[in-house]
């Protein structure tokens, strides 16, 4: 006989509302269902009443672990309709705090998946080196969270030799540390019995739900917009996409911990060879000409996509705001059938969700 058993929308093992409906036959799911939408906070309708310096700050506040990657994008489509030339030197800064965004959202990740697994002694090693990677933020921008480092025609704050120095050694320390930590995550017993064969999505069914980001490609899918689409001088730097073909749970702890390692060398590249420049054009509010652009980034989720639509005015006249976990999201029900329910809050913190994201 089958059962069904509600999850969520408070989640076990995550601080955003996601309800699951598992059909279950003992311990087995048998279907799954995913409900989203509980979070609506109106932030694509409050861009429409702000100028174009203040949606800065709202959209560096859809999500606290990218929210640099939603300024940034946001600023792209602004400078895009205005006409705006960001200097080199802008633009490798943006792309260092990038990275180190993506440093620290990983390791939350990890952390959280051991934490999951039961694995704590790593979890709490994962967060000690995400609170450096924090610090190293801090030191850069100012800020641990928001780092209001963006403004429409370039970057806020210049590094300078000493924080340059500061964070080279901070990645430095960080690789070695994560060296061993990448060994034992891949090779580690407890892990693999967790971890490996649970929450299956193959790569034809990535591609027919439209996974996307490190999900996609553990799932074999060789898709990111740093390659596929170069922005901000990214096709500067040599770095790896790294893909997985295991298509399971451990493919995308895999994953993200590659990614660590091919963003330190991102960083040390844009550091060591930092141009010269101006860092922006003025910190006036800029005068934007109607029109409308779409700017692709990739998130530490995956693929964040703003399209911005202005008339000439002082604000936006709609400003549209697309996130991976709206993409990676219905995943969730097709990974979940077959394995069981302990495995359940695996799967769905598998993906790296960010609910609040989605309902903006």
């Amino acid at each position: 006989m089958s059962y069904t058993i509600p999850v969520g929308p408070y989640h076990p093992a995550l601080e955003e509302p996601v309800h699951a409906k598992l059909i279950v036959d003992g311990e087995r799911i048998v279907d799954a269902e995913v409900f989203i939408g509980y979070n609506h906070r109106g932030i694509e309708k409050l861009c429409q009443e702000r100028n174009f310096i203040q949606t800065i700050t709202l959209v560096e506040r859809v999500c606290g672990i990218c929210s640099h990657s939603h300024a940034w994008t946001y600023c792209r489509c602004i400078e895009h309709i205005a006409g705006m030339e960001v200097s080199k030197r802008a633009q490798y800064i943006r792309n260092v705090i990038a990275e180190l965004e993506r440093i620290h959202s990983h390791l939350l990740w990890l952390g959280v998946a051991c934490h999951i697994v039961g694995h704590d002694s790593l979890f709490m090693q994962m967060w000690a080196d995400r609170e450096q990677t924090m610090d190293t933020l801090e030191l850069l921008t100012g800020n641990r969270v928001n780092y209001a480092m963006n403004i429409i025609g370039g970057v806020r704050r210049d590094f300078s030799l000493e924080q340059i120095a500061a964070t080279l050694k901070c990645i430095d320390e960080l690789e070695e540390r994560m060296k061993r930590l990448a060994d034992f995550l891949t090779t580690d017993a407890t892990l693999a019995m967790r971890t490996k064969g649970v929450g299956v999505l193959t790569t034809e069914d990535a591609i027919r739900i439209g996974a996307e980001g490190p999900h996609a490609r553990a799932s074999g899918v060789h898709m990111d917009v740093r390659k596929d689409s170069p922005y901000s001088s990214y096709e500067d730097f040599d770095f790896n996409m790294i893909v997985a073909d295991s298509c399971d749970v451990y493919a995308r702890v895999v994953v993200r911990v590659g990614e660590i390692f091919e963003s330190i060398k991102i960083i040390r590249q844009a550091l060591g060879n930092l141009p010269e420049g101006a860092l922006n054009l003025g910190y006036k509010i800029p005068k934007v000409p109607a029109g409308e652009f779409v700017a692709r980034h990739e998130a530490p989720r995956g693929h964040l996509v703003y399209k911005v639509v202005t008339a000439g005015g002082p604000t936006n006249k709609r400003v549209s705001i697309h996130v991976p976990t709206f993409r990676n999201a219905p995943t969730v029900a097709t990974m979940l059938r077959g394995n069981t329910v302990a495995d359940g809050g695996l799967i769905v913190a598998s993906i790296d969700p960010c609910f609040s994201c989605m309902d903006c």
